[in-house]
């Protein structure tokens, strides 16, 4: 079952594709609102509130890269990015300009409701009792209800994906995490041959961790993947 009142944001001006889109998840439960250029994308995410946003990059005037640029300037709400083909550079781009994902129009609605649902999943673990739940690594508190991270009491203001990541390492943290685990629990699929989008996951991480004088807090250990150190200053 999607999440209880769940609103996406559809930033896409192929008519025909809105509507087929709308109709399926409308009738998967979920509320969708469309829009046709990026810069009413914009507008409608800055008067309202959306638990998604699936974000096309062939758009008129502003392409959907730069209506990203914007949205991460204010905006931590997940974007998935629809890209025009399958091309690496499309993908990398996207998550380094902040995406949560990033798939091909050409994807099956099957599988792209699949990837709505892992999205929204963690958004809706906040539920029921209200006790935080609080995971603590030398300076670094992830608190996994509110979903936020804070470095010496500084928060960080991170994505969906890079905030399940951080998760993930705290929780095993002075372990290695190979890319395949983080694959697989991060983002509920197999790890693919040249997949680069970890790694610029983790490049988005270290830049806002660095910011803040944190640079040695994730390692990269050389074949194996990536580590949370136990102890830093």
């Amino acid at each position: 079952m999607p999440i209880q009142n769940a609103k996406i944001l559809l930033v896409d001006n192929d008519i025909e594709i809105c509507k087929l889109l709308t109709s399926y998840l409308t009738k998967e439960g979920y509320q969708v609102v469309v829009a046709q250029t990026g810069e009413e994308g914009i507008d409608k995410l800055f008067i309202a509130k959306y638990d998604l946003v699936l974000l096309d990059i062939v758009l008129p005037k502003i392409d959907g890269f730069e209506v990203l640029k914007r949205i991460r300037q204010s905006h931590l709400t997940p974007v998935i990015l629809l890209t025009s083909n399958d091309e690496e550079f499309e993908r990398v781009y996207g998550f380094e300009l902040g995406a949560d994902d990033c798939i091909s129009r050409l994807i099956s609605a099957r599988e792209l409701l699949a990837r709505i649902k892992a999205r929204l999943r963690r958004e809706s673990y906040v539920a029921g009792n209200g006790l935080q739940s609080l995971l603590v690594a030398g300076n670094l508190t992830v608190n996994t209800c509110l979903r936020t991270a804070n470095f010496k009491n500084v928060k960080l203001d991170l994505t969906d994906a890079e905030f399940d990541i951080i998760e993930l390492l705290v929780k095993k943290q002075g372990q290695v995490v190979s890319k395949i685990d983080i694959s697989e629990q991060v983002f509920r699929r197999p790890l693919q041959d040249f997949d680069r989008s970890i790694d610029m996951h983790f490049s988005n991480l270290r830049k806002k961790l660095c910011n803040l004088q944190a640079t040695d807090l994730i390692r990269t250990i050389r074949s194996r993947g990536y580590m949370l150190v136990r102890q830093w200053t």
